[in-house]
């Protein structure tokens, strides 16, 4: 494999010099730029990065010095990655090599220069950055690994929405997003209904099948903000930030129709499955934490699934706190009711929608 010539920049204010050093490292197979003060050098660097630079000290306008701590600034930002700097200059004193390196050289040749040592450290400081460069791609690609071990371990395998721990973590960050800004938070936990008799009466494969595609019908009713993934089995939950109690309640009928509407796929067939819904909110009297409101979607799917499937059920309504006694005390607003589907009716009694509590999800609902 033909490796391509290490290129040098060369930065002096005598042509003369730029010209013996270009025949002499040309001479050893390097390709050389020249450049005669600093700025140029800076606009040399811009166009096209070498692999070491050779910099004269003593230059009019922009000096050795300031031209190697803008270089150094830059790399130190990610703007430029690591070049080497050999400062040339015909003052050989302690002080001056001090000054040179503090301003981020790498390494000091005073002039005249002899060939065999610049030579030795020219090729010394390429070895450098040669491992310097290998060292810096191995590290983008553990950050790149580490990337992909982590979205893998946030990640469902199957359904390839959100997991268990990853909606756990979120929960956590938006619950104390909205205590934080006293922001409404609403959750949504959802249940494929009669699921066990897709994996009895057509296989596993079916039901892997069937749980894909409900993810997928999730998530696209779902806005960019919110966040979707599978709880564990068929239930999933969807967090609603910023998203007062009835828009929930309305986003999660909205979900349970397009689901009853849905036809599923699966090698072999089609089958058609309902879904029930739980939903509960904060700020409420009955929620105290994150952990309450999940809680108090879970129970809220439980009476959905106690009360006949195919339903929304919020947690404050009548119908929850009829399925669980010594609730209905704790809210004042324990009066509404949940929503009924079955034949597509609503029960009597179920609060109206107002405009302003529906706001986050009015195109669509």
């Amino acid at each position: 494999m033909e490796h391509r010539k290490k290129r040098i920049l060369v930065v002096d204010d005598h042509e003369d010099n730029i010209e013996l050093l270009r025949a002499r490292l040309e001479a050893r197979g390097y390709e050389v730029e020249g450049a005669s003060d600093g700025q140029a050098a800076l606009d040399a660097v811009e166009r096209t990065c070498p692999d070491l630079i050779l910099l004269d000290v003593m230059m009019p306008k922009m000096d050795g010095m300031e031209v190697v701590r803008r270089l150094k600034a830059k790399s130190e930002a990610n703007e430029l990655p690591f070049i080497p700097v050999i400062m040339q200059t015909a003052l050989d004193s302690t002080e001056n090599k001090v000054e040179g390196l503090d301003a981020g050289a790498d390494d000091y040749i005073t002039k005249p220069i002899n060939f065999a040592e610049l030579e030795a450290r020219v090729n010394s400081l390429l070895r450098i950055k040669t491992l310097q460069s290998a060292l810096k791609a191995r590290e983008r690609e553990l950050s790149e690994l580490n990337d992909q071990l982590k979205q893998i371990s946030l990640t469902d395998g199957l359904t390839q929405v959100e997991n268990r721990r990853s909606l756990n973590e979120r929960l956590h960050e938006m619950w104390q997003h909205s205590v934080r800004l006293h922001e409404p938070i609403s959750l949504v936990m959802c249940d494929i209904d009669k699921f066990k008799s897709v994996n009895d009466n057509h296989g596993h494969q079916a039901g892997d099948s069937v749980l894909k595609e409900f993810a997928q019908l999730l998530k696209a009713e779902a806005r960019e903000i919110d966040r979707v993934g599978r709880y564990g089995g068929e239930e999933f939950l969807l967090i609603l930030p910023g998203t007062v109690l009835d828009a929930a309640v309305t986003f999660a009928e909205r979900l349970r129709e397009k689901v009853a509407g849905h036809t599923f796929s699966f090698e072999g067939g089609t089958l058609c499955r309902t879904m029930s819904c739980g939903v509960a909110s904060s700020p409420h009297p009955r929620v105290k934490d994150e952990d309450s409101l999940l809680r108090a979607a879970d129970d809220a799917l439980y009476v959905a699934k106690e009360t006949g499937r195919n339903r929304v059920v919020r947690f404050d309504s009548a119908d929850f706190n009829a399925h669980t006694p010594g609730k209905e005390n704790e809210s004042t607003d324990g009066e509404t009711t949940a929503t009924q589907t079955g034949a597509g009716a609503t029960t009597p009694g179920s609060p109206p929608r107002s405009t302003a509590s529906t706001e986050g999800y009015k195109a669509t609902a």
